[in-house]
């Protein structure tokens, strides 16, 4: 009777040992045996938006793959690849995910292996030269570029009329001339020119890359700032904007909105991406143009182009790491309708080049006043100066955002960049 029942339960344990792996190779299989990847991304109306669009468009013609898009905050996104990268392994990550572009060079260096390369899907000159530093490595093209962050700026015609300018006065001008601008519509107006968050330093990015310099040297991990004449021209133009009183203070996203959407600045100077924001208060249809950055008059390599934010696709080396790279060569890394697409139903501008064209790129747009906004930003796309954000924008903007205090608060401008570049040597060796 003992050998009997030993014999059941071990009976009793192989049939529960392989109902339990039938269930485990159950909860990773879909669709009868269909192909599966997973999508990791930020921003529901943005980024989401365009992936629904890819994976539609995929799908249609794939029957056999399920793509799960997956939406996470892209902090959550950052802190879960880093988690599980760091372990030195894959699983629990996604297939392909979003990574910002000043980011991007984080991952790639520091786990090189983890990624797959996507040289033999796409060709990198197909896409924006400026995107290429921040998704290639030792030669090799990890990442998929996908939207254009490119600058414009934005500015209210009605304003512009009461203080005796038009459009044409505002275009491919100076930072100087933007003030003396500034100043005229203040007084006739009693708006400021533009609004600010010091501890957000977007625009000096887009000021510094429009002379093509960083905060870094071309190596990507070798501080820049002392000695850096576009980040001393772009700190000087910077304070000169507040000296001048026409910047109004926000401290957030919001009330950076709120501060165009209520009518209480004269123009905005941003990324393409804002285009959406702007056009979401009804009420001012016709009253807004776009015209290209103003550049920095001392700096001579000085351009009316740059760029704010991006991001790019990449795929990891892991299970279905080939399916995940065919749909994206597929869809962001070729379909030209897709982009139409994209630019037709959520306002996003790519960087592929061949679909800076077309349909979506020439309509006329009445909010502008009927002007072709959309060309205008896919042609600055080509011109904004090829940088490499490199490892450490963040952590010397960190370093920056305090010593720009210091000197709108009195600091000489070039003591203020000796110390952010003692502060950012220490830091980051």
């Amino acid at each position: 009777m003992k050998k009997m029942s030993f014999l059941l339960l071990i009976a009793s344990l192989i049939l529960l040992s392989a109902c339990s792996s039938n269930s485990e190779k159950a909860a990773t299989t879909t669709d009868s045996g269909k192909k599966e990847i997973t999508v990791w991304a930020w921003d529901p109306n943005f980024n989401i938006a365009a992936l629904k669009l890819a994976k539609d468009r995929y799908v249609a013609k794939h029957p056999d793959v399920n793509v799960n898009i997956v939406e996470y905050a892209q902090n959550d996104i950052v802190q879960k690849m880093n988690a599980g990268l760091n372990s030195g392994s894959t699983k629990g990550l996604p297939n392909v995910v979003l990574i910002e572009d000043y980011r991007a060079q984080n991952f790639l260096q520091a786990y090189p292996d983890s990624f797959h390369d996507m040289s033999s899907s796409i060709k990198a000159s197909d896409f924006a030269d400026y995107k290429i530093g921040p998704t290639s490595y030792n030669g090799k093209q990890y990442g998929v570029p996908f939207d254009s962050g490119v600058m414009g700026l934005y500015v209210r015609t009605d304003y512009l009329e009461q203080a005796g300018y038009k459009v044409a006065d505002l275009t491919n001008i100076d930072w100087d001339k933007f003030i003396e601008i500034g100043k005229a519509v203040k007084q006739k107006t009693g708006k400021e020119m533009l609004t600010q968050d010091p501890n957000d330093l977007g625009l000096i990015r887009g000021m510094i890359q429009s002379a093509g310099s960083w905060y870094l040297k071309e190596d990507g991990k070798t501080p820049n700032l002392a000695g850096n004449a576009a980040l001393k021209e772009a700190l000087l133009t910077y304070k000169a904007l507040f000296d001048a009183n026409i910047v109004k203070m926000n401290a957030d996203w919001s009330q950076f909105l709120a501060a165009f959407n209520s009518g209480a600045v004269a123009s905005v100077p941003t990324g393409n991406w804002i285009t959406p924001s702007i056009k979401a208060e009804a009420s001012q249809s016709g009253k807004w143009a776009v015209v290209p950055l103003p550049i920095m008059k001392n700096i001579p390599n000085s351009v009316h182009a740059s760029n704010i934010g991006g991001s790019s696709w990449y795929v990891l080396n892991s299970e279905g790491q080939d399916t995940a790279a065919d749909f994206l060569k597929a869809t962001f890394g070729s379909d030209q309708e897709l982009y139409q697409e994209m630019l037709n139903k959520i306002g996003i501008i790519g960087s592929l080049k061949a679909a800076s064209g077309g349909k979506a790129y020439e309509k006329a747009d009445p909010f502008f006043g009927g002007d072709k906004v959309y060309k205008k930003f896919a042609d600055w796309t080509k011109q904004v100066p090829k940088i490499n954000y490199g490892l450490h924008t963040y952590a010397i903007e960190d370093i920056m955002t305090v010593e720009i205090q210091n000197f709108l608060n009195g600091k000489n401008v070039d003591a203020v960049l000796e110390d952010a570049q003692k502060q950012a040597e220490a830091q980051l060796k």
